[in-house]
């Protein structure tokens, strides 16, 4: 019989990944309260300096609100995709998750979903191929080995692919891999926005307590693999559509 103690993380199946996955849910929800739940809305205001020397009409100088940039154009448009690890064998289908009704990060649980098999895409992160954090995230078990149970053999420089429908592949090379401390407040961080192309996958690791109740187990840690984009390749339309456009 189970009981209150740490158990490896390979030996846990069934219900206990749905206690995983509320991890990577909580993490989720700090992040979306630390990025504002999509951001800033007010307008920027202009600054006005005044010129240092005592003046009668003192003429000001105004500084231009600074302007976002565009946003790139999703390589993969609203194509379905899949995210392919070669060296995994993982070739599994990408779905987006967002919020539910109380602001809390939805997971795949349910009926006909086959939650062990599905890659979720938190859409209040960037879209793929966007400039920023694409943040994945997945069940290490669900009534047997789900889709990251072996994510913690992938390393650096080993590549990891999105492959739309249309033919558009977006390939990353794995840049690092770590634990975070469930814990840890600053572990949301992983989830921020960052400078460049990125791709973040989260998922459960280290040790389990039995809990009980429906969720059987929780997880202490997190492991996250980032990785950053190398090219992306049009699909045949594309292609097809820019070469008829030329002289």
């Amino acid at each position: 019989m189970l009981n209150n103690i740490t158990k490896n993380r390979k030996l846990m199946l069934g219900g206990g990944a749905v206690a995983a996955f509320l991890g990577i849910a909580l993490i989720a929800i700090a992040a979306v309260t630390m990025l504002g739940g999509g951001g800033d809305s007010r307008p920027v205001e202009q600054v006005i300096h005044l010129t240092d020397t005592p003046s009668p009409t003192p003429r000001p100088i105004v500084t231009a609100a600074p302007t976002a940039s565009p946003v790139p154009t999703p390589p993969l448009g609203d194509n379905a995709y899949v995210m392919v690890i070669p060296k995994l064998g993982i070739d599994a289908p990408v779905q987006a998750f967002g919020l539910d009704e109380n602001q809390v990060p939805e997971v795949p649980t349910g009926p006909g979903q086959a939650p062990g098999e599905i890659v979720a895409w938190y859409n209040f992160t960037a879209k793929p191929g966007t400039g920023s954090n694409a943040v994945f995230a997945g069940h290490v078990t669900w009534n047997g080995n789900a889709v990251f149970y072996n994510l913690t053999s992938i390393a650096k420089d080993d590549e990891i692919r999105l492959k739309g429908d249309d033919g558009t592949e977006l390939t990353y090379k794995v840049a690092d891999v770590f634990d975070v401390n469930a814990s840890d407040p600053n572990s949301v961080q992983v989830m921020s926005p960052t400078p460049t192309d990125t791709l973040t996958i989260i998922t459960c690791d280290g040790t389990t307590t039995y809990v009980g109740g429906p969720f059987g187990v929780e997880y202490n840690n997190r492991l996250v693999v980032q990785a950053k984009l190398q090219s992306v390749t049009p699909g045949a339309a594309v292609a097809a559509a820019g070469s008829n456009t030329g002289g």
